[in-house]
C-alpha cells in the first residue's frame, strides 16, 4: 500500500482530524488532513442533514484538491429539543461559538428538564469521494448517552464534558481517547465504513 494515494480527512478541525487519523493508521493508509494543503476550499455546510454535509465535504473538495477525500458530518441531537442542535451543533450559540458557549447555551435550554428526559444522541456520518467527486463509500451511526447538568472532564470537544454514556455512567469528557476511539459515533461509522475503504485503496 506504499504507493497508493493519501486519504485526505476534509476538516479543519484538529481535534476531530486527529481523531479519525487514529482509526485509520492501522490499517497503512497514508492520512492528511486539509491543514496540508494551502489550495484547499472552505465548504460551506448548508445542508440539512449529516449526510448531505458530509458528501459535500468530500465530493466538492476532493474535485477541488484532486484527491480521495474522507468528509465527515457529525453532532448531537438532544430528544427534549427534537432532535437539535443536530446540523447546528457547531455554532448552536452562534456563528463562531466556541464549545464552552454551545455547551453553556445547551445547558441554558435544558435547564428545567429532569434527568430522565435528558436523553441524546451523537451522530456522525462520513462519505469518501475519489479525486472526481464522485462518492464511493459512505455510513452513518449513532451513540446513545444523555446530557449531564453540568460538564464532567475535560477530554474530547464539543459536547463530550456533557454527553454521558449511561451504561459507564461517566462523559467523554471523562474518558480517555483510546475508550472514546471504541465506543464513539465517529468510531461506530469508520468500522463499518474501514473494510470498503481498505479494499478500494488496496485496489489502486
Amino acid at each position: 500500500m506504499a504507493h497508493t494515494p493519501p486519504l485526505i480527512l476534509g476538516t479543519h478541525n484538529s481535534k476531530k482530524g486527529a481523531e479519525l487519523a487514529g482509526l485509520l493508521a492501522p490499517h497503512g493508509i497514508e492520512v492528511r488532513t486539509l491543514a496540508d494543503f494551502d489550495r484547499a476550499m472552505e465548504v460551506v455546510e448548508d445542508g440539512d442533514s449529516f449526510q448531505a454535509n458530509a458528501g459535500k465535504k468530500a465530493t466538492q473538495q476532493a474535485a477541488h484538491l484532486g484527491q480521495w477525500v474522507l468528509g465527515e458530518d457529525s453532532g448531537i441531537c438532544v430528544d427534549a429539543l427534537d432532535g437539535a442542535p443536530g446540523v447546528y451543533s457547531a455554532r448552536f450559540a452562534g456563528d463562531g461559538a466556541t464549545d464552552e458557549r454551545n455547551n453553556r447555551h445547551l445547558l441554558e435550554r435544558l435547564q428545567d428538564v429532569p434527568l430522565e428526559r435528558r436523553g441524546a444522541h451523537y451522530v456522525c456520518h462520513a462519505a469518501l469521494a475519489d479525486p472526481k467527486g464522485v462518492i464511493h463509500a459512505e455510513h452513518e451511526d449513532v451513540c446513545r448517552g444523555r446530557i449531564r447538568f453540568e460538564p464532567i472532564g475535560t477530554g474530547g470537544f464539543g459536547y463530550d464534558p456533557l454527553f454521558e454514556l449511561m451504561e459507564y455512567h461517566r462523559t467523554f469528557g471523562e474518558m480517555g481517547s483510546a475508550i472514546k476511539a471504541a465506543l464513539s459515533h465517529r468510531a461506530r461509522t469508520m468500522r463499518r465504513l474501514m473494510p470498503r475503504i481498505v479494499s478500494i485503496f488496496r485496489g489502486l
